[in-house]
């Protein structure tokens, strides 16, 4: 049974992923990541005219509320997003488990919130991977297929519809397989900026290229 960060982290760097099985200690979160996620259960209190002034946000006050006006405009759950049937739910299925920030019911279905930046489309590959790892999580559980679901990046405003569809679940699949087949060490990756701010760079042994090698 993976955790669906285990399967997150094996799309992104199986290298990694090896190296936190290893890691016996638990890593500490920055607090940001917990303020940025609460944000994420506020909208309408923001919406409504709460200061943003010292809100953990990343653009500015105007374009975070004009973001959420796009989503309240656009999606159709808006208000389950708003209020979910359940905070934090543990999700346990044939394959993976974890937490999903948000269940949805009539019909089921989730999101997961995301501290970070957003791609300027979609999500990121990983977390594709962790959504459809929570999606069949919730649909073993419902006995029910999950369609879609959702990926909120509060500190930007951004909140979007996720299909679960054949692209996502083959991505998902491979990301279990490696997750499944990890031993030993997987062969490093070919991507500095992965490893430069990776927490495992020191027992990893990938030497990342200069600014100056890189300017040539």
């Amino acid at each position: 049974m993976h955790a669906f960060r285990d399967i997150e982290t094996a799309a992104y760097c199986p290298r990694k992923l090896y190296y936190r099985r290893q890691d016996p200690s638990e890593i500490e979160r920055p607090s940001i990541v917990a303020e940025r996620r609460d944000l994420a259960f506020e909208y309408q209190r923001l919406l409504d005219g709460e200061s943003l002034e010292t809100a953990p946000i990343e653009v500015t006050p105007t374009q975070f509320r004009s973001r959420l006006g796009c989503a309240r405009a656009q999606l159709a759950r808006w208000e389950d997003l708003l209020n979910p049937a359940e905070r934090e739910a543990f999700l346990s299925g044939r394959e993976c488990r974890g937490i999903a920030h948000k269940r949805l019911a009539d019909p089921p279905s989730l999101s997961l919130v995301f501290a970070g930046q957003p791609p300027d489309n979609g999500v990121w590959r990983p977390q594709s991977a962790r959504l459809v790892a929570a999606a069949k999580a919730l649909a073993w559980e419902e006995e029910t297929p999950i369609e879609t679901v959702y990926a909120e990046y509060p500190a930007y405003g951004v909140i979007r519809r996720v299909d679960v569809d054949a692209r996502r679940t083959a991505a998902y699949r491979e990301a279990v397989r490696i997750a499944d087949s990890i031993e030993g060490p997987p062969a490093r990756i070919d991507n500095d900026q992965k490893c430069e701010p990776c927490e495992y760079r020191s027992e990893c042994g990938v030497r990342t290229r200069s600014l100056l090698s890189r300017l040539g």
